[in-house]
């Protein structure tokens, strides 16, 4: 019995299958990028807004989560804050690393629903860079945003999101360079 057809076939088909899975995340991201659901701010700064929509009230409220295992505690002072599209907003984060050792926080934002992400501007947020914390140290952040005077009528409710990722075993660099 000749089996090679039938193991040509199952090698295609495990290199299609391998090449198809190498794919998906560039095309999750395109798909994301063309539909705006993915819910991802830009992570670049924005600029302060030159407009300030007074006729209107957008309320913003602030969640974060910390990735398992991660010894990261962050709140914000005020769990939500009602603002005029346009008008710039400070709120205070309050981050502590829970652990008996040094380490580097990362904090990936998202904004809910997906498709207002790109509304929400950042001048000033703790998640543009890497965040060195020592042994149970407590550190304050604030976060400087503006919501868009562009933010379609239908929004009155956004959610950022913050979900706090350990990345000491790959920045000892910013540990080591924080102790000196």
């Amino acid at each position: 019995m000749n089996h090679a057809p039938l193991l040509k076939k199952l090698v295609i088909s495990v290199l299609g299958m391998f090449a198809f899975a190498f794919a998906l995340v560039p095309l999750y991201d395109v798909f994301c990028e063309v539909t705006g659901l993915n819910g991802k701010p830009s992570l670049e700064q924005a600029q302060q807004s030159e407009h300030v929509d007074d006729s209107r009230e957008v309320t913003v409220s602030f969640t974060t989560h910390a990735q398992s295992g991660a010894p990261f505690e962050v709140l914000a002072q005020k769990q939500e804050v009602v603002v005029k599209p346009g008008a710039m907003t400070v709120v205070t984060f309050a981050a502590a690393n829970t652990s008996g050792e040094p380490r580097v926080m990362q904090a990936i934002p998202s904004v809910s629903p997906g498709l207002a992400a790109k509304y929400l501007h950042k001048l000033a947020c703790f998640c543009f860079d890497q965040q060195p914390l020592q042994a149970n140290e407590r550190l304050e952040y604030q976060l400087r945003f503006y919501v868009d005077p562009a933010l379609p009528q239908e929004y009155e409710e956004l959610t950022l999101s913050y979900t706090l990722f350990d990345i000491s075993a790959k920045r000892q660099d910013l540990l080591a360079a924080q102790a000196r």
